[in-house]
């Protein structure tokens, strides 16, 4: 089957995530700027899953630009994602409030992880559809990257308990390993 209503319905959650997020900003009662102080952590979390969840997007369009046809498994394998990702709005602002405490901190990694690993059973699916000698296989190898993403997320976790700060900084590598597009995929389709 085409590909053309996951890439739509899968844009439109996207958008939905980031219009909840932003949502969930909420002005201080004061007027001064040292009023804002208390929300620096809310909007310095916004501002990080916002990236990420851009990053998604950006990756979603590239792996789906590298294969033809997607079937049922694709379907839930992208629904899988969906729900990970749909799941940040609450962990950002979980973390956001808390100002980066361990629990919620744990919880946003655990969040990134699953969403990462979801990505994964995705990608996956989609090479399983096409085949281990489709553009999308041969563009992402043995994907050291997702991998160690996967790794970092499994280190973060357990060390939010520990320093919550560690785990952020972790997080903020990731995301700045992944911050321009995938560029493997569009060397394959070059």
């Amino acid at each position: 089957m085409g590909k053309g209503r996951l890439e739509a319905f899968s844009d439109g959650v996207i958008a939905v995530i980031i219009t909840i997020m932003v949502l969930e900003l909420q002005a201080p009662r004061g007027s001064a700027l040292p009023d804002l102080k208390p929300k620096i952590p809310v909007f310095l979390s916004y501002v990080l899953s916002f990236v990420y969840i851009g990053i998604y997007w950006n990756n979603h369009h590239h792996l789906l630009h590298a294969v033809q046809k997607i079937n049922g498994r694709v379907l839930w394998a992208n629904l899988h994602l969906l729900f990970w990702l749909s799941i940040v709005p609450f962990a950002t602002d979980w973390m956001g409030v808390n100002h980066w405490a361990g629990v919620p901190v744990a919880l946003y990694g655990t969040v990134l992880f699953l969403a990462g690993l979801a990505f994964t059973i995705l990608t996956r699916e989609l090479i399983a559809y096409e085949g281990k000698s489709s553009t999308l296989a041969r563009a992402l190898g043995r994907d050291y990257k997702g991998k160690s993403s996967l790794v970092f997320y499994a280190i973060a976790v357990p060390l939010s308990f520990v320093n919550p700060r560690i785990s952020i900084a972790l997080y903020v590598l990731v995301a700045m390993m992944w911050f321009v597009p995938d560029r493997r995929i569009e060397k394959t389709i070059a």
